[in-house]
């Protein structure tokens, strides 16, 4: 790998750390009762709301509805995640301090691999959080589900709900192109960047 290489996968594993600080992804729902909005702020170890009371107003919306409870404590994924994080920024550093050209492929295909299986998950709990409704809830609307879009924005009912990734992610989503990039161009011309 070029000296050019090796500072960018670098500088991209460190700024994955961000997400220690920022939130990945945010869910907002604005409806008439609520035009000032809730929100939700997922972290890589966390789930708040947008505004103090956002979460506990959520949940109990979702009552009414008959979703589950959002607890954090009862979400595996915010235990785990933070040590997955300190191992792809610390494959990464290892990554350019090796400026070996097949690790930055390899690299590149595990950071791919995890963003994948990340959005997997996350629209997998968003699916169980919308679709098994509890049968006693007070609200029953035959057929209706209520799971948040994966991306983009979506009407839930009277909510307008939206998904984007908050500042950490689109960091992450940066860090994740920067290495893809990097490897690619390292897969075709494998001349300019000895193995």
């Amino acid at each position: 790998m070029s000296r050019t290489a090796r500072l960018l996968v670098a500088l991209a594993a460190l700024s994955m750390a961000i997400v220690y600080l920022q939130p990945l992804w945010h869910i907002g729902l604005v409806a008439p009762q609520y035009p000032e909005g809730l929100g939700l702020y997922i972290a890589v170890d966390k789930i708040v709301g947008e505004k103090k009371q956002d979460l506990n107003s959520i949940n109990n919306l979702n009552h009414y509805i008959g979703m589950k409870v959002i607890s954090p404590d009862d979400i595996p994924e915010l235990q785990y995640m933070p040590k997955i994080m300190a191992g792809l920024i610390a494959m990464g550093l290892l990554t350019a301090a090796l400026g070996k050209r097949k690790l930055l492929m390899a690299y590149a295909g595990v950071l791919l691999l995890f963003s994948l299986a990340g959005l997997a998950d996350f629209y997998k709990w968003s699916y169980d959080y919308g679709h098994n409704l509890s049968p006693t809830a007070i609200l029953k609307i035959p057929g209706m589900t209520y799971q948040p879009p994966l991306i983009g924005s979506k009407q839930l009912l009277n909510f307008h709900a939206t998904s984007w990734p908050a500042s950490g992610g689109w960091v992450l989503i940066a860090a994740v192109t920067i290495v893809s990039v990097l490897a690619v161009r390292a897969w075709r011309r494998p001349q300019a960047i000895p193995a």
